[in-house]
């Protein structure tokens, strides 16, 4: 049984989705790879007590790094990139190639791009923290200005 919430946040608003009572989606407004509304199942704030006590204290500098327990659905391919993701420690980044290399796939990096692109749980999986081989901001589904805002925030040069 899927449920959802939306919760305001430092991002504008944050849809949050659980499936039977597991986080499976956190969602910006006007984000790209967004599902259609419909798949969120039924209004409930019931299964989300702990996860937006988790992102107060990111958004308010107090958590480094989430422990919510998560259910994401993907391709076996994209749930490796993204327990990847998960392993970039926070105010880090890491290059696309870095991930496909720590795969073991190093041909893969366009791969992980798409992969990296299909989060279903941003901010908590940290996909902000990828960034191009030279350094650069390349695609981010909540895009560029939060990607660079979520980095800044991390690195301790902006506050929320």
């Amino acid at each position: 049984m899927k449920q959802y919430t939306v919760i305001d946040s430092p991002y504008d608003l944050l849809t949050l989705v659980a499936d039977d009572g597991v986080l499976c989606g956190l969602y910006m407004t006007e984000q790209r790879h967004r599902p259609s509304e419909q798949t969120f199942g039924e209004p409930d704030d019931g299964p989300f007590g702990e996860t937006v006590e988790q992102l107060e204290a990111y958004f308010g500098g107090e958590l480094k790094e989430f422990t919510v327990p998560l259910r994401l659905h993907g391709t076996p391919f994209q749930r490796s990139v993204w327990d990847q993701l998960q392993k970039i420690p926070y105010g880090e980044t890491r290059s696309y190639g870095d991930l496909a290399t720590a795969l073991g796939n190093l041909g893969a990096s366009r791969a992980v791009g798409l992969a990296n692109g299909k989060n279903p749980v941003s901010i908590i999986v940290p996909c902000h923290r990828v960034i191009g081989t030279g350094g650069g901001l390349t695609g981010y589904g909540g895009g560029l200005p939060r990607k660079q805002r979520l980095l800044d925030f991390e690195r301790g040069s902006a506050l929320f």
